[in-house]
This record gives C-alpha cells, structure tokens and sequence, in this order.
C-alpha cells in the first residue's frame, strides 16, 4: 500500500488508540481491576450519559459477553464500590446497574487531566473543524461497530 495521507489518518488514530489502551490498563491495574472493567464501567457511564438503563444483559451484550462472564466483570466491580445493582422503581423486576459517585471520582482523577488537554486542544478548532473531526470519529466508530468481533477484512 501507498503511504496515503489517509492512511496516515489512519495510522495516527491506530496510534491514538494504542495509547488510550495503554492508559486504561495502567488504571486497571493500579486500581485492582482487569481491563474488561474499565471498558463496563466506560460502557455504563455512557449509558448513564445517554439516560439508557444498563442492566447485566444489557452490559453483557455491549461487552460481547455471555451471562457468566458479565457476573463476574459485576461482581467483581461491585465488590470494589465501583457499580450498585439496584431495583428498577418502573418495574421491580429488573436490576438495573449504576456506576458510584467514588468510581467517578477515580476516573475523574486519573483521566481528568487528559480530558481537561483535549478539550483544550480542541478549542483551538473553529466550530467547522470540530464537527469534521466529529464525523470523522463518528464514522470510523460505525464502521467499527458493524465489522464484528474479530473482523478485520472489509
């Protein structure tokens, strides 16, 4: 292949999201979790953000996981004050999962900084800019999305 100035579009966001990895397992493992935690509790921030009740299958599909394997990621988060499990108050049936105000803080204070840098870069974006840098990540989440587990190939 061609170095493209997309493929080196490309190859930067590659770059960028090794990094990001790289940081979530530094949180994992300093905070006692594996890395499968830190993406259910990015999962259930995301939810609480876009007003979405997480339950465990719920999780469990968003983590590609079965049953099983999405108590233990609960458990395990529940056991370190990081998650609740509560009853839903619209159907007493259903146990909803929610993310503590301590998890929070925890990622506040190790992601905060990176946070606070980035939106901070991004101000120096005209309002254009930042919608193209937003479609642009927008997009490659769907392709992503719809690729499947472990799909590689177009």
């Amino acid at each position: 292949m061609t170095d493209t100035p997309e493929l080196r579009i490309f190859h930067l966001l590659r770059a960028v999201t090794v990094e990001f990895g790289l940081r979530q397992g530094e949180f994992a493992d300093r905070h006692g979790m594996h890395a499968t935690d830190v993406r259910a509790l990015i999962h259930l921030l995301d939810a609480e953000r876009a007003g979405t009740d997480a339950t465990a299958g719920w999780l469990g599909a968003q983590l590609g996981l079965h049953s099983a394997g999405t108590t233990s990621v609960i458990d395990r988060l529940e056991r370190l004050g990081h998650v609740a499990r509560f009853r839903d108050d619209r159907d007493r049936r259903r146990v909803l999962l929610r993310v503590e105000e301590s998890a929070k803080e925890l990622g506040r204070t190790s992601f905060g900084p990176l946070i606070d840098r980035t939106v901070a870069l991004l101000d120096t974006f005209d309002e254009a800019e930042v919608e193209t840098v937003r479609r642009f990540l927008t997009g490659v989440r769907e392709i992503m999305s719809t690729a499947g587990p472990g799909t590689t190939q177009g």
